[in-house]
């Protein structure tokens, strides 16, 4: 089966709008050391962590859905959620700054984690660089009252506020990855592939959603997700509550999820938490492609793809969709340095 370009609900999709960040398409690029090491000789990397704005990573292709409608309502305040090395804040601070929006950061700390490296340098770093203002909360109660004080002040000041769910993941925002997948499709028709699998995450579920739709109206794409944030149950809903609400939004039917495959046997302890799998994975994308993975999201999913790689064909064409996150590497510093001694 070929992709079904024909049937893909363009015309929808442009009409919802959306802030240009640039850095459009990502790379593909073939991984062969990596593939050997794995015995998956059509092995691609989907590159979504060099895009130039912000030191990449996925959560842009979902914000530009997002700024587009905050710039449409007027919007000169933007407040958004997440653990205290979230990826998500970093690139909404980029993006942010790139549009000249107010950017207010709402970090929980919630990833039982402490120390000079986690809670000083790595994403939150990279946030006051880019001009936010963050605002670090012991836990969902003190996160509420602050949104709530932020909103406030924000209305006492004239400002009027764009609030966006934590990871950028609602309906709105996985159209991100329903246009990246296109994006993906056209790539791989273009290399005469007409058949592949994709490896993705899940963690707020955007970025998954949107893949599983895009797939689900192209054809030719089965798609294995790796549950990196919540156990199997809790993920499957979720998933299938934002893919159905994307379709809404485009005016097309959900897919049937025939095409897809879920699994969360490289969660570990839980979000934030890496295990020794994850940085075995690190050390091989690292060692074989000079890759640089992080160890909460693309760590997880590469231990993945490590665990499942028989269960491909040697002809398969697989996919890892690298959703970035390097600059989270550097908040678990020393546990990278102890895992890699000797």
């Amino acid at each position: 089966m070929t992709f079904d370009f024909a049937g893909f609900p363009d015309a929808a999709l442009a009409a919802i709008p959306r802030a240009d960040l640039g850095g459009w398409p990502t790379p593909l690029h073939a991984a062969p050391r990596l593939g050997e090491a794995l015995g998956l000789p059509n092995l691609l990397l989907k590159r979504d962590d060099v895009h130039p704005l912000g030191a990449g990573g996925n959560k842009l292709r979902k914000l530009e859905y997002h700024l587009g409608a905050a710039r449409e309502a007027g919007a000169d305040t933007v407040i958004t959620f997440g653990a205290l090395q979230t990826n998500h804040g970093r690139q909404t601070a980029a993006a942010c700054a790139k549009l000249g929006l107010r950017c207010e950061l709402v970090l929980t700390a919630k990833v039982p984690r402490t120390g000079e490296a986690y809670e000083r340098s790595g994403n939150i770093t990279l946030d006051k660089l880019f001009g936010a203002t963050v605002h670090v909360c012991a836990d969902a109660e003190e996160t509420g009252r602050t949104y709530d004080r932020l909103a406030a002040e924000a209305a006492a000041d004239g400002r009027k506020v764009a609030t966006i769910p934590v990871g950028g993941s609602n309906a709105l925002g996985a159209l991100g990855y329903v246009r990246a997948t296109h994006e993906l499709a056209k790539q791989l028709a273009d290399r005469g592939i007409e058949r592949a699998h994709l490896v993705v995450p899940h963690a707020s579920g955007g970025t998954a959603a949107g893949v599983v739709l895009a797939a689900g109206l192209l054809g030719g794409l089965g798609v294995g997700i790796a549950c990196v944030s919540h156990p199997l149950d809790e993920a499957t809903e979720n998933l299938r509550e934002l893919t159905a609400g994307a379709a809404g939004l485009l005016g097309v039917a959900p897919p049937s999820f025939d095409h897809v495959r879920m699994g969360d046997s490289t969660l570990g302890p839980g979000y934030g938490i890496p295990t020794d799998a994850v940085w075995a994975a690190l050390r091989l994308f690292g060692s074989t492609e000079g890759v640089v993975l992080d160890p909460v999201y693309t760590g997880k999913v590469a231990a993945a793809l490590i665990e499942g790689a028989g269960r491909f064909a040697p002809d398969d064409h697989v996919v890892f969709l690298h959703t970035g996150g390097m600059p989270g590497l550097y908040g678990y510093a020393p546990e990278l340095a102890a895992a890699f001694e000797g």
